[in-house]
């Protein structure tokens, strides 16, 4: 049977990819280090873990809103208001099934057939496909590293069309860990301003920030930008509950109500014990949330030396998430391997090291390293990648 043109468009998830292959090799008995996941190596905190079994157990197991339940859209509102000074009503706020998925709903509701949205590379791997999935047009503005990955103004200017209907923005950025000052946001909103274009900020990773970094929402600038941005965010990464599968989005009314209808059609409610473990997470203690930010803080400083060290390296500083992301040019160049896809498949053949090719992410000269795991592993894994740098080096 032929396969819908909306399916066979799109390619497999490289994150995933990597990660089921190093998941098999483990499995076969090999000694590997997947570098590959993006998810944080602790536990859900154990409130929070509680209050979803506490739930079950009163009872709390039926159908909620598709937009997920009034108690937790408040908590979503509170945290808006605490932490970025915004507010939101309930009906601007929709609960869904991970960030990846309000991602999802939302263009499917606003692209038309053939309408633009603006992604940033080095990218997260899903916005392009989703923006297809939707009758969209992915297009791909490189953002250059010797500008720290970051999107200039100038850059946005130039590639608005009368068919563009909206930009991406993800700070702290995955794969990068770069984050935009208010002033960058503020530039670059003036242009989304006068060209009408809706900004989705995707802002999962505004907890993982070091180095006394300040997170700036773009909707917290002006009421004219809050108007003008959907704010996508979630629970996965701040407080380890990846498996939990609860976003959110925020914002325009008519867009919200749009996409919660959609929600309705296609998979209901999120996990009602989730919604209720992501209440917990907002109202109890911050304290496990700091206590993880810490320890990939100090991985970062102790890893970051260490990567940028190895021959035919080089590494932007992350400010925030939990990635590196090395351009490896120099030492796939130095090597038999032609791409740095080949490079990579060899390191995980030889050094049974796994790591994701930047090719996935619109940037075919890196490679993304995740400091999500154990220090001592991701020590080994440094090591190993070094050895395969120098031992692959055929100009020595």
């Amino acid at each position: 049977m032929e396969l819908s043109p909306r399916v066979t468009a799109i390619t497999p998830s490289s994150t995933l990819a990597i990660t089921a292959k190093a998941k098999e090799l483990k499995a076969e008995g090999h000694d590997v280090i997947g570098l590959g996941a993006g998810e944080p190596d602790f536990n859900t905190p154990d409130h929070i873990i509680k209050a979803a079994s506490r739930s079950m157990e009163e009872g709390h197991t039926k159908y909620t809103p598709a937009g997920g339940m009034a108690e937790l859209k408040e908590a979503v509102a509170r945290k808006f208001k605490t932490d970025q000074g915004l507010s939101y009503g309930p009906g601007e706020i929709i609960v869904t099934n991970g960030a990846k998925h309000a991602l999802s709903l939302l263009f499917q509701t606003i692209l038309k057939e053939g309408e633009e949205v603006i992604i940033p590379a080095p990218y997260w791997v899903s916005y392009p496909e989703q923006v297809k999935i939707a009758g969209g047009e992915p297009v791909i503005l490189n953002a250059s590293e010797s500008n720290d990955f970051k999107l200039t103004p100038e850059q946005l200017e130039a590639a608005v069309s009368k068919n563009t209907k909206a930009i991406v923005i993800n700070s702290p950025g995955n794969p990068t860990g770069i984050m935009y000052s208010s002033e960058e946001l503020r530039a670059i909103g003036e242009v989304c301003l006068k060209h009408n274009l809706l900004i989705v900020s995707d802002e999962i990773y505004e907890k993982l920030i070091y180095k006394n970094a300040e997170h700036t929402s773009i909707a917290s600038l002006s009421e004219q930008l809050k108007a003008q941005t959907i704010i996508i965010n979630g629970v996965s990464k701040s407080h380890s509950m990846t498996g939990w599968r609860i976003g959110y989005a925020a914002g325009n009314k008519k867009i919200i109500k749009a996409m919660t209808t959609l929600a309705s059609h296609t998979t209901s409610n999120p996990a009602v014990m989730a919604q209720y473990g992501t209440i917990a997470a907002y109202n109890g203690s911050s304290e496990p949330v700091e206590k993880m930010r810490t320890a990939f803080e100090d991985r970062l400083e102790r890893g970051f030396e260490a990567v940028s060290a190895i021959p035919g390296f080089s590494c932007v500083k992350p400010q925030g998430a939990f990635y590196l992301f090395p351009n490896v040019k120099k030492a796939v160049e130095q090597s038999p391997y032609q791409t740095t896809d080949e490079w990579v498949a060899a390191l995980l053949e030889q050094e049974k090291v796994a790591v994701v090719p930047g090719s996935g992410f619109g940037a075919p000269d890196n490679i993304r390293l995740s400091y999500a795991t154990d220090f001592d592993q991701f020590s080994e894994a440094v090591r190993r990648i070094r050895a395969f740098a120098e031992n692959n080096n055929s100009s020595k």
